[in-house]
């Protein structure tokens, strides 16, 4: 469930539902998908979350992959942690964990207007055996688990004590730190400062060298926690947490991004009296990327996301991630004890991207040909000799054969031209400057389109000159492959969820689903040119039956389907250029892909309209999917214009 997927099509629907029922469906339903063989990689897919060493961080001495956590309160039961550490998370919390469960099926509340979650109770889970045997089977992920331990409701110091006892016994084994819950319980400051004491030094004998912080529910001020100094300071960092209690209710209130400034000021504060060696963690607020940005230039070690991932979306982790990597290229000297990132100079045109430009040059003259010949004499010597039939004798017999199989290769020729756009667009722009995931999309739309090339000797037919392109053009595309390298992205990235933002949201969501759909439709000209070749509005077209066609020459239909599967194969190959482009290349002032989409799309969509209406093949219900993948690709062009090329314009990425 991307961002352009969420806010298009799920947020509307969920926002309808009751807030527990809309939590429970989407956790069951991606943590179903994660549980499936393969599921994890798609989501994988779907996100392209890759791990960039620029985010290494550590939390009390834990190492993590980035500075980014997930709060235990928004899947309490873990019903969907596997598909969750795919987002771009460094480490989960569990909690909190009582001795006992907690249930509770009282509402939970939204605030849409502040961003905000009521929660009936916050002491609901499911307690600490259910939580201990869900980690003994395994969770299907490598994170790190922060245990955030609290007592029972109602409990006193002394039995807290014991149930801590407890839950330490059972919870160690699997957790890299502790958070402890203690100050929320109304106890006494005295009896609170002795009951902290006491689980701390639990703690180190129950789980030697593992981190334990201080958990600090909201509203905590700096004044309260001057009763506990010498005990706070005894933990290894504190957990500024994010949910705020109501008096005189176990009900508990997750703001949402206007406590910020609010946050800022603790987190400055709590730096400067604990100084620069404790962990302090962020657990409210963080609804866009710069939030996460502020709080760690402040002071903050993480950041636990909660309310922001229901209301920004499940992209928030990738996005904050994406800004905690330009800002340490940027100001290295704000992240103490990561070396300064020098990019190294754009490789030359002739290392590996400049051949890749050249395969997209190629294809696009090799569409230039092949439409110019499709638009004169359609067929070429070697397919007349093939046929044993000459084009008069085509004419002849049928007035719309040799019109038929002009449309076919004409499409095939504007397809041709797109792909090429495209190949060389993701090279210049992406390639050259380290981009993963447009090696990604040029790696594998290459592999399927030299793959379908095969498809035609299945027909018994050899094309000598699809032969000499691909053997042309694969040298090219295994000279790309030599020293590719993965680098960060040296334009600033989006970090306001705001209405351009949002609305390229749904230009995105369109451009991926046109990718979808004209994958779909590559493999099913695939599957209908092996099969049956013919549609039927083919047929009423053609004014001909199958056995008509065969029955006049034995070698027509094996050309036209080698025609189809050539179209096919190459309409998947382009499907998939434009998929991952919409997947993962719409970032903010990216406006290279704006263009890119723009030039790319005009030959194939042009090709593919104007060839039917010139031959009189105008059928609507077989031109309906171009009609649909045109809109969509108009659509997507006008929604995500103000965000890739009308703000932070850049001349050299047109």
């Amino acid at each position: 469930m991307p961002d352009w997927s969420y806010h298009s099509l799920f947020k509307p629907l969920l926002f309808r539902l009751p807030g527990r029922l809309a939590r429970d469906l989407t956790l069951q339903a991606i943590g179903g998908l994660s549980r499936i063989p393969g599921g994890t990689i798609v989501i994988r897919t779907m996100g392209h979350m890759e791990m960039s060493p620029l985010m290494a961080s550590e939390l009390a001495g834990v190492p993590l992959a980035c500075p980014v956590g997930l709060s235990g309160m928004l899947d309490p039961k873990g019903t969907a942690h596997r598909a969750l550490a795919q987002f771009g998370f460094g480490y989960i919390e569990l909690g909190p964990v009582t001795v006992r469960p907690v249930v509770s099926t009282a509402p939970i509340e939204r605030a849409v207007e502040e961003e905000a979650i009521v929660y009936p109770d916050g002491y609901e889970n499911p307690g600490a055996d259910a939580v201990a045997s869900r980690l003994r089977k395994g969770t299907g992920h490598r994170l790190p688990h922060f245990v955030r331990l609290r007592p029972m409701p109602g409990s006193s110091p002394q039995a807290a004590l014991e149930e801590q006892r407890e839950l330490l016994s059972k919870l160690a084994p699997y957790a890299a730190g502790f958070f402890v819950d203690g100050l929320a319980e109304g106890w006494p400051s005295d009896e609170t400062a002795a009951y902290l004491k006491e689980v701390r030094r639990l703690t180190s004998t129950a789980a030697p060298g593992k981190p334990v912080l201080l958990y600090l529910p909201q509203p905590t001020s700096l004044e309260e926690l001057r009763h506990y100094d010498d005990t706070v300071r005894s933990f290894d960092g504190v957990v500024l947490g994010d949910a705020q209690r109501e008096l005189g209710s176990r009900r508990v209130r997750i703001n949402g991004s206007a406590a910020l400034s609010a946050e800022l000021h603790t987190i400055r504060a709590l730096r400067q009296a604990l100084g620069p060696r404790p962990a302090i963690v962020a657990g409210t607020a963080v609804h866009e990327p710069q939030d996460a940005v502020a709080l760690l230039e402040a002071g903050t070690s993480t950041v636990l996301l909660h309310s922001g991932l229901v209301y920004a979306g499940p992209g928030l982790p990738k996005r904050i991630n994406e800004a905690i990597v330009h800002s340490r290229i940027t100001s290295p000297n704000t992240c103490a004890g990561q070396p300064q990132f020098h990019f190294p100079p754009p490789p030359s045109f002739w290392a590996n991207w400049g051949w890749m430009c050249l395969l997209g040059l190629g294809m696009i003259i090799g569409g230039i040909l092949a439409w110019l010949i499709a638009m004169t004499s359609v067929l070429l010597p070697y397919d007349e000799l093939f046929l044993n039939k000459s084009r008069s004798e085509i004419l002849h017999f049928n007035g719309h054969l040799l019109h038929f199989m002009s449309h076919d290769r004409i499409t095939l020729a504007g397809t041709m031209i797109s792909i090429g756009v495209f190949y060389h667009q993701l090279a210049k722009h992406g390639l050259r400057y380290g981009f993963h995931w447009a090696r990604t999309a040029v790696i594998s739309s290459c592999v399927v389109g030299f793959s379908s090339f095969f498809l035609y000797l299945g027909y018994g037919y050899f094309d000598p000159l699809h032969a000499i392109a691909a053997a042309i053009l694969l040298p090219m595309l295994l000279l790309t492959l030599r020293g590719l390298k993965d680098l960060p992205s040296r334009k600033p990235p989006g970090v306001r969820n705001d209405s351009v933002w949002l609305r390229a949201q749904w230009g995105q969501c369109c451009w991926v689903v046109m990718g979808f759909g004209l994958g779909i439709g590559g493999l099913t000209i695939c599957f209908v040119g092996i099969t049956s070749v013919f549609v039927s509005t083919d047929l009423t077209y053609l004014g001909l039956t199958s056995a008509e066609l065969a029955a006049w020459s034995d070698k027509v239909i094996p050309l036209i389907a080698h025609d189809r599967a050539g179209f096919g194969g190459a309409l998947f190959s382009l499907a998939v250029a434009i998929t991952a482009s919409a997947l993962w290349g719409v970032n903010q002032g990216e406006g290279w892909l704006w263009h890119t989409f723009l030039w790319g799309g005009i030959p194939g969509f042009a090709s593919g309209l104007l060839v039917h209406f010139h031959i009189g093949y105008t059928d609507f219900v077989h031109l309906l999917p171009v009609y649909a993948a045109l809109l969509l690709y108009i659509a997507g062009l006008y929604l995500t214009y103000p965000y890739l090329v009308g703000r932070h314009k850049n001349p050299e990425s047109l």
